[in-house]
């Protein structure tokens, strides 16, 4: 079922299509404006419930059922009254990813795909952009967004005791502890629950959704967040749309999933009207270098800090920033973990110094950190690290941790003041070793700016890795990457890097023994030992993006 609001005056008009699964009157107006400003603007717009949600018959079966039933919305959608025969797509999350599982691209069908689109928030693997990250699962958000699910198959059916059981469990927070059982009783076969289900630490049993060239060479502006979980998925369809010969667009804002900052509407509202209300002559065969162009689209980026726009080029977005520094080490006298301003980040390649040369490798320390060193973590499961703002929670952004800098499980590195401003632009990625007194432990890191006076740690970027019985028992140096971020740091700051063994609820609390984590902890979750070899420890920026 569908609603659709028109322009006034006398048409045809191009036409706009979202499609969602939570009732077509919400129309994603939590991140975009209202379908009847699209329309006093020239766009009749679509807004449609997906099959088995909202007013739509069927039954509800995920992404599984989008590929056939997009295809013939967007035919649907052409042959509309008062429409111009030019289709558009837009929306996020959800209603990003039913912008690209289209069949009509497998069949060879031109007119089944959108004239141009513009997914946001949204990817293609659902292991890696949907429901874990570093093989642990998204704890807080994924039962969140199951049981959101989950209650709209309760209205649906007229089970209001269902639909206030689950609400009261969210509204309370509750659900962390009691979400399976609540899946389990309510949406059984649910696409959430299968993923809680499922073992995130390997692609096996996982979909990871096909997308036809074609599609991906159409007009595409791609929309992201540095506090969004499925940034990497935007980021991982903007490589795919360069493959395939495309020229996609890319805005990423300081946003989180639901909290855009104001918005993206007239820049939406530009992207369309360049590309349906004043067409460029159809294409012909796929030819890369034609779809291209002279030049490729720029990249937009908002800095974190400062909430200030860049334009980028493509190829710059695929080399680290020059101002920044290649790589930081890590440093400890062994007490890092019970004073936070004991261990040391230390840059690997100061301003005139010899490429991959460390500026510390005479082992002098300011704060009598050896060079390298030994940490050891104790994770309590009676009292687990909790895991704060970033893209991973129900408070996502930056904020102050401080007060978890100080506890003796979180063990900090921190460098220097800064001579100057530093421009931080892709992904820090860790590399140390790490072993455990258990068959299986985490490891969470997040980097922080530190004020001058050393009182504020505000969070920038979080990251996190899970190592399994086969994992924990490897030797040999571990790897946690960070969420992407863009962010100015200001002269005389520092940065800090701070490793814990939990972050609770943002994932669950790992039991130690190997099985697969479900929740907070139990009675039979074991202490875990972590010891950090700082030795070879090496913290770097990495591009934003890959180079073609």
């Amino acid at each position: 079922m569908s609603r659709l609001w028109h322009p006034d005056g006398e048409g045809p008009w191009p036409v706009l299509v979202m499609r969602q699964p939570y009732g077509r009157a919400i129309a994603s107006t939590v991140t975009y404006a209202h379908p009847s400003w699209y329309a006093s603007h020239g766009f009749l717009v679509v807004v449609q419930d997906v099959r088995g949600r909202g007013g739509s018959e069927g039954d509800f079966g995920g992404f599984a059922q989008e590929a056939a039933d997009g295809a013939a919305t967007i035919r649907w959608a052409r042959s509309l009254e008062g429409s111009n025969g030019r289709v558009g797509t837009y929306g996020f999350s959800y209603q990003g990813l039913t912008q690209l599982l289209n069949a009509g691209g497998e069949a060879g069908d031109d007119d089944a795909l959108p004239d141009c689109l513009a997914p946001a928030m949204c990817g293609l693997d659902e292991r890696l952009h949907w429901a874990s990250e570093g093989g642990a699962h998204w704890w807080a958000l994924g039962l969140g967004w199951a049981l959101q699910l989950a209650a709209e198959g309760c209205r649906r059916r007229g089970d209001g005791a269902g639909w206030r059981e689950i609400r009261r469990s969210l509204q309370h927070g509750d659900f962390t502890e009691e979400g399976l059982a609540l899946l389990e009783r309510h949406d059984p076969r649910g696409m959430g629950l299968g993923w809680l289900r499922r073992d995130p630490a390997g692609p096996e049993g996982w979909t990871v959704h096909p997308v036809a060239p074609a599609l991906l060479r159409r007009p595409l502006l791609l929309v992201g967040g540095w506090h969004d979980p499925h940034l990497r998925g935007v980021l991982d369809l903007w490589q795919r749309a360069r493959g395939a010969g495309g020229d996609p667009e890319l805005v990423i804002g300081a946003w989180s999933h639901l909290d855009w900052g104001g918005g993206l509407d007239r820049e939406l509202l530009a992207f369309f009207r360049r590309h349906l209300q004043d067409p460029p002559p159809r294409r012909g065969p796929a030819d890369p270098t034609a779809q291209r162009g002279a030049a490729a689209a720029p990249i937009r980026l908002q800095c974190a800090a400062t909430a200030t726009w860049h334009s980028l080029d493509p190829a710059a977005a695929a080399s680290p920033a020059a101002a920044a520094a290649t790589g930081w080490s890590l440093h400890s006298g062994g007490l890092a973990a019970i004073r936070c301003d004991e261990g040391e980040l230390r840059p690997l390649a100061a301003p005139g110094a010899r490429p991959g040369s460390d500026p510390a490798a005479d082992g002098t320390a300011a704060h009598g950190a050896a060079a390298g060193g030994t940490v050891v973590i104790v994770h309590d499961p009676w009292r687990p690290v909790p895991g704060r703002g970033g893209h991973l929670g129900p408070d996502p952004g930056p904020v102050e941790r401080a007060d978890l800098d100080r506890r003796g499980d979180v063990a900090c590195f921190t460098s220097a003041p800064l001579e100057e401003d530093l421009w931080l632009l892709g992904s820090f990625r860790l590399r140390l070793r790490v072993s455990a007194d258990q068959p299986s432990f985490d490891l969470f890191a997040a980097l922080s700016e530190v004020s001058a006076d050393g009182g504020s740690v505000r969070q920038l970027s979080t990251g996190l890795a899970r190592f399994g019985p086969m994992a924990a028992a490897v030797d040999g140096p571990r790897t946690v990457a960070l969420q992407p971020l863009a962010t100015l740091v200001a002269a005389g700051r520092r940065l800090r890097l701070s490793l814990a063994a939990a972050a609770w609820p943002q994932i669950a609390v790992n039991p130690g023994d190997g099985s697969l984590p479900a929740g907070g902890s139990g009675s039979g979750h074991r202490v875990i030992s972590l010891t950090l070899e700082l030795a070879g420890a090496h913290l770097s920026l990495e591009p934003l993006i890959r180079a073609n």
